[in-house]
């Protein structure tokens, strides 16, 4: 769907709700309470689709103190029983909470599932997001809060262990945790890893310039050439990074085989229960408090000296995965000494794999996963 049929279609739906609203009372003015009271009966139908109503599940949304700052935490599943999986959201300040509706319920019924608004991210951000912890904004310190959440989360279910599990930014702290504290981790599952930010953005482009050459958009083509050599040798700045990903990203490298739109992802906060109208503000304004605090440091990121690895490691990479290009992982688990390692392949997926492909994703983790845990 272009960009431009999306916006057809929204403004025919805005139309036809807007119609609707005037038929059924009788002054315009209550008209936007109508369409308030219409996407708050949508949450609520979400709510409740969502609901944990057993005895033995767990459904939990909180704030508590990690290392000065008030972090959002989320932890829901069926059986407390059940292996727990720490999910480490990407962006950074991506926050996972606001579309958890939209994959995680069948994976609550054999995981536990825990997740939490990193700092300068989500409901987090709301929470504090003064000078002072603008100070705070480097990876060390993600890494620092990581493993502190994953004491508290052992110390709150009575866990011994936890399967770490991060996308995209979060594999940067997640890996670095993984490596310095493997006495917590049951195992580590990378989605849409990141191995060498530089090799990543390499790939990214050329990925986007075959593309409009196969597809004849000159236009495209002429955007990326003024672009190379990319990285080359210049500064990686966010404009760069965002102009050089442009295409890469309409052609399907973030969701394979949409453009770079993704209404269903980035409205999903619009119908979650856990998020109210200030925490979706959150998203943009926290995306922005740690972009530029973290980029000198995230464009740095290499883990390809990392030859051995401490605990088991998994890798779901999509096979159309542009943002962070598959290649690299692929390479690095081939060469990595770990006491178990695995490979899984989406191939209908690109950079957005349990959304993308969710049965698939809760497949693999009961195959390639749930076997690691020993309580």
């Amino acid at each position: 769907m272009t960009a431009r049929t999306v916006r057809i279609r929204f403004a025919i739906a805005t139309f036809l709700l807007a119609c609707a609203a005037l038929a059924a009372a009788p002054t315009r003015a209550q008209a936007p309470q109508a369409a308030a009271d219409d996407a708050a009966r949508a949450r609520a139908v979400v709510e409740d689709l969502m609901r944990i109503p057993g005895p033995d599940g767990v459904q939990e949304t909180y704030s508590t103190p990690i290392h000065g700052v008030e972090q959002w935490i989320s932890i829901r599943g069926q059986d407390r029983a059940n292996p727990v999986i720490l999910f480490v959201h990407g962006g950074p300040a991506s926050p996972t909470m606001p579309s958890l509706w939209q994959f995680q319920r069948p994976l609550e019924e054999y995981f536990t599932m825990v997740h939490y608004d990193q700092r300068g991210a989500g409901k987090t951000y709301r929470e504090d997001h003064s000078d002072a912890v603008a100070r705070t904004i480097r990876i060390q310190t993600y890494v620092d809060d990581l493993v502190a959440v994953a004491e508290h989360v052992r110390a709150r279910l009575g866990k011994d262990r936890l399967v770490l599990m991060a996308h995209s930014w979060g594999t940067i702290p997640a890996m670095h945790a993984a490596l310095a504290r493997p006495d917590l981790f049951h195992a580590y599952v990378g989605v849409g890893q990141v191995i060498n930010v530089r090799d990543n953005e390499r790939i990214s482009i050329e990925y986007g310039l075959a593309e409009a050459k196969r597809r004849g958009d000159d236009d495209a083509v002429r955007e990326i050439e003024v672009l190379l050599p990319y990285p080359g040798d210049q500064p990686l700045t966010r404009e760069r990074i965002v102009a050089a990903r442009k295409w890469p990203q309409h052609y399907g490298g973030m969701a394979a085989h949409r453009d770079a739109t993704n209404l269903w992802f980035y409205g999903a906060a619009r119908l979650s229960p856990d998020y109210d109208a200030q925490d979706r503000t959150a998203i943009n304004a926290g995306s922005l408090f740690t972009l530029e605090r973290l980029l000198d440091e995230f464009v740095q990121v290499d883990f390809k000296p990392v030859r051995t690895f401490p605990i088991p490691v998994v890798m779901f990479m999509g096979r159309h995965d542009y943002t962070t290009p598959s290649q690299p992982t692929a390479e690095w688990l081939s060469r990595v000494d770990a006491p178990y390692k695995r490979g899984v392949w989406f191939e209908r997926s690109a950079h957005m794999i349990p959304w993308e492909e969710p049965g698939r994703t809760l497949l693999s983790l009961l195959d390639t996963v749930r076997p690691l845990v020993r309580e």
